[in-house]
């Protein structure tokens, strides 16, 4: 799942030509803040391009941005396969966030229930607590994945990775991501790898989330896609 930013259609056109099974048009961390309109005006003409061998999701701001409802207006029309939901902590996030995909689909005419939701839900301390709360929450969620850069920051960490693996506090956030998922009944999708010209590294990450139960990764540059396809596929026995 490539990240493009929504303010670099140029990307998009070649994120389409690449070896990505999804691409994530993002509205949150990859465009600044002077730049968040041109991104959403910058999505009806992008989702109205969605290429039929990829998924299309778009990665909307937080609700505490004040910037989620205008992200949802802007991306619902246009029908993505979904919205990956940054700072997701529990049914508390999430359900109203449905409430309002509700609407908006309804007034756009876009069938009830179209736009599928990814939380990305360890992203604050508090959010470990209410990993359990996603099962049964709705039939929207799709799956559900994890994030250690800002959950470092949260908690005001010195960094999160040492020798490239992930320190303890956040190798709990992956396990815990993979029993949530297992306990809600839906995909496990590991977070991003930082690490970039390193194929090896991204490979061995990949592989090892792949073993683990993951059925996904994210990516930040198209340079990792060939190494976490390359870990996610089945070895010939």
């Amino acid at each position: 799942m490539l990240f493009v930013p929504a303010n670099r259609p140029e990307r998009y056109l070649k994120a389409q030509a690449g070896e990505a099974g999804a691409l994530i048009l993002d509205l949150e961390d990859s465009v600044p803040p002077s730049a968040k309109d041109e991104a959403r005006a910058n999505l009806a003409q992008m989702l109205a391009a969605q290429p039929k061998h990829q998924q299309v999701w778009v990665r909307v701001n937080p609700a505490s941005s004040g910037l989620l409802l205008e992200d949802l207006a802007a991306v619902v029309p246009g029908k993505p396969f979904g919205i990956l939901l940054p700072k997701c902590s529990g049914r508390e996030s999430l359900l109203p966030v449905c409430h309002q995909l509700d609407a908006l689909e309804t007034a756009f005419g876009v069938p009830l229930g179209h736009t599928r939701v990814l939380p990305i839900a360890t992203e604050t301390g508090g959010s470990m607590f209410h990993l359990g709360e996603f099962a049964g929450a709705t039939p929207r969620l799709w799956g559900i994945t994890w994030g250690g850069e800002d959950l470092a920051a949260d908690i005001g960490a010195f960094g999160n990775r040492v020798e490239g693996r992930f320190t303890e506090p956040y190798r709990i956030a992956r396990s815990m991501c993979l029993y949530a998922a297992a306990a809600a009944g839906v995909r496990a999708i590991d977070t991003v790898s930082v690490a970039i010209n390193a194929p090896g590294e991204v490979q061995a990450e990949s592989a090892e989330a792949f073993r683990d139960g993951f059925v996904g990764k994210m990516a930040v540059h198209p340079g990792q896609l060939a190494p976490i396809n390359e870990g996610f596929r089945y070895a010939p026995e």
